[in-house]
């Protein structure tokens, strides 16, 4: 099911008996290649330890929130070779994230889906559940962007209204991975409506990953294939 975004994006805009409108959840997700994921906590628990911890919690995140009613969602792929990826869960339609740092390659999909509220995610906060993102999408209703923040000062959830045009959040190259990232993201939406959704731990240090127990580690079964 792998497709260019800017295919998803046509045919999603072509006349269907859906409502033109659908809210759309974009889910970030890397190939789980050893060296090339969680390199932080890789450092202080091995590679193949950090690894393992990402592909069940990306599995975990893509099987539990793609197949929803609620939404239409898209995995976006970094590298782009990895859409075709058998080491991705099924069943869901996926992209190549494109070229760019972090901020040009969230906001892509906020460009080039058809219009309605977009939520975008990442693959390696666990505990995100379904409530999470509906909460996040009813922001939308009244606000103009939706953030859920994590411990760490960034976030892990970033919504657009998207109407009535797409605004950047991240202007003057917002940094990443650092304890004052979302309060430089939202200085960039001064005086625009903003909300929030529940607050997430991100799983980055050995502490981070000791301190649920090792419920990351349950067995996560694949989504069925389309």
């Amino acid at each position: 099911m792998s497709r260019p975004l800017d295919r998803i994006a046509r045919n999603e805009a072509s006349p269907k008996p859906a409502a033109p409108f659908a809210c759309r959840l974009v889910i970030m997700a890397k190939v789980p290649i050893a060296g090339r994921v969680k390199t932080r906590l890789a450092r202080e628990i091995g590679v193949v330890g950090a690894t393992m911890f990402y592909r069940v919690a990306m599995r975990n995140v893509i099987a539990r929130l793609a197949r929803q009613p609620f939404w239409r969602a898209t995995v976006i792929v970094d590298p782009d070779t990895g859409a075709t990826s058998r080491m991705l869960p099924t069943g869901v339609a996926r992209a190549g994230q494109g070229r760019g740092d972090l901020g040009v390659r969230m906001q892509r999909p906020m460009r080039m889906l058809p219009p309605g509220p977009v939520c975008l995610i990442g693959t390696d906060v666990p505990d995100i559940s379904v409530a999470d993102i509906r909460r996040a999408f009813r922001q939308l209703g009244r606000a103009d962007a939706v953030f859920g923040p994590a411990e760490d000062g960034g976030f892990w959830l970033v919504g657009l209204k998207r109407t009535p045009r797409v605004i950047d959040p991240y202007r003057g190259r917002v940094p990443w991975s650092q304890a004052d990232t979302l309060e430089r993201t939202l200085a960039n939406l001064a005086g625009r409506r903003v909300g929030f959704t529940v607050r997430h731990h991100d799983v980055d240090s050995a502490s981070d990953l000791s301190r649920n127990g090792g419920r990351y580690a349950r067995r996560v079964p694949p989504l069925p294939s389309c």
